[in-house]
């Protein structure tokens, strides 16, 4: 992190500019919320440290949005805190989490499932604390802060439109790696819960859209971050799509129902294609070739071994696997090279929402989480996210009884042929560089899949066992 928001530094700013700045001045607030966190945070779905033992804390920054005031409450304390996870391979492994804390002298029935705990000592001892989003009011006043632009301790908060007031806040429980809250179902905001230095793709990438005026893509309205040499972003409140599905529900419906897909596959890929286009326009596209195209082979190889490690079931195939990389590399010494440009990163069909009269849009441009921020921004050829979303109506076939594969191989081939109608490229004339992203592709599924959820691993599996058969024909 940057040195502008080390914890000193951005702990002296927040207690400059807060309205009770003798609440979180003192250095033991930390440590007293530590024993609850210590229980709290590994149980969070979006807490990416799983499986890894918390040894400490440190605070980056406090800032009160809300006064404690020794009143009933609440109170909303804003806090940026270090997760200390060391492990043999990190020594120094540690991540910065954003936390939005109510705080009250005693907790209503209706927030008990948001409830942290209870301080024992620091200086909210005594009071009970909880997540901050599941409070009405306290979700409400971040609605306000929108509406009134400008800085609040170490926080600053912009937007680009007028917001009316008085829109009922509620949570979304369908986040994983992030928290979201919608507002009168006109908006919705994103609460990005490990954050890092550097613009965020997800607020980057739709202000570029929205300046090329493309409108498959939800301008942001708001957002507010961190700010320094490098600001960390926080949150983005964009127009919520009511009565939207996301392609995912709606593939498996179809499937459900024995349906195909293929006409909402085409149009979908026409809408890739359309963002795609756009991103170009607005934003640089380095070209891939020599010594780009080694360093892409490289690190897809990279991943492939350590995959290979964590999940010995991938070990077997990775002989036939790296052949997919080894054509990329082939044809780079032959002086092929490729268009990169910045692209969604994790295309899947969770990411595309259709709405009732047709139309899709894509969203969560943040990336894959588990990828270093700076690796996230970086350009990529458009295949990348092609390939994604190809694994995804695979993903979409094995995961209904039985199996369909011919379902997911029309709905595959239409999309690309919706994609070609949009671009005028069509992502099949490059079936190397293809192969080789959806391979990588599936070598991440893989490696999720066994981390996260076992029962999901056969689904990449296959994939990895077709992908090395057709390298072997």
């Amino acid at each position: 992190m940057s040195e502008a928001a080390s914890p000193h530094v951005a702990l002296a700013k927040s207690t400059r500019n807060s309205a009770n700045p003798s609440s979180t001045a003192d250095g033991s607030l930390l440590p007293s919320l530590a024993p609850l966190l210590h229980e709290w945070l590994p149980r969070q779905r979006w807490f990416a440290g799983k499986g890894r033992p918390v040894t400490g804390f440190g605070l980056v920054s406090a800032t009160e949005m809300l006064p404690l005031d020794g009143t009933a409450g609440p109170g909303l304390l804003h806090l940026l805190v270090r997760v200390q996870q060391p492990s043999p391979s990190a020594p120094a492994a540690d991540d910065c989490y954003q936390l939005l804390l109510g705080v009250r002298t005693s907790l209503p029935t209706t927030l008990a499932g948001a409830l942290i705990g209870r301080v024992e000592r620091g200086p909210l001892a005594g009071r009970t604390v909880y997540d901050a989003l599941h409070d009405p009011r306290l979700a409400d006043l971040l609605l306000e802060r929108f509406r009134r632009p400008g800085t609040l301790g170490t926080l600053r908060f912009e937007r680009t439109a007028a917001i009316p007031a008085g829109l009922p806040p509620r949570v979304l429980d369908a986040e994983q790696s992030n928290s979201s809250l919608v507002y009168g179902d006109a908006y919705i905001l994103k609460i990005f819960r490990r954050v890092f230095p550097g613009a965020n793709p997800d607020l980057e990438l739709p202000l570029a859209l929205a300046r090329e005026g493309c409108e498959r893509v939800p301008a942001p309205i708001a957002w507010f971050e961190a700010p320094g040499p490098e600001p960390l972003t926080l949150g983005v409140l964009q127009p919520f799509l009511y009565g939207a599905r996301d392609g995912w529900q709606l593939a498996l419906t179809a499937l459900t129902a024995g349906r195909d897909f293929v006409p909402e596959a085409r149009a979908l890929g026409r809408a890739t294609a359309e963002v795609h286009t756009a991103l170009a326009a607005a934003l640089p596209t380095p070209a891939l070739h020599g010594t780009q195209t080694r360093q892409l082979v490289s690190q897809m190889v990279q991943r492939l071994e350590a995959a290979a490690q964590a999940v010995p079931a991938l070990a077997p195939y990775v002989p036939a696997l790296r052949t997919a990389f080894d054509a990329v590399t082939a044809l780079g010494h032959r002086g092929s090279g490729w268009a990169q440009q910045r692209v969604h990163g994790d295309l899947h069909l969770g990411q595309a929402l259709r709405s009732p009269d047709g139309f899709w849009s894509l969203i969560d441009f943040e990336g894959e989480p588990a990828r270093p921020l700076d690796e996230r921004r970086r350009p990529a050829p458009p295949v990348r996210d092609v390939a994604g979303m190809l694994r995804s109506f695979d993903y979409a076939a094995r995961s209904h009884r039985p199996w369909n594969p011919e379902w997911a191989a029309r709905c595959r081939a239409a999309y690309c042929e919706g994609y070609a109608l949009a671009s005028g490229t069509d992502p099949r004339g490059e079936p190397e560089l293809l192969r080789a992203h959806e391979t990588d592709k599936a070598v991440y599924e893989v490696v999720y899949e066994a981390r996260h959820r076992p029962d999901w691993l056969p689904v990449p599996m296959a994939a990895i066992q077709r992908l090395a058969q057709s390298a072997a024909a």
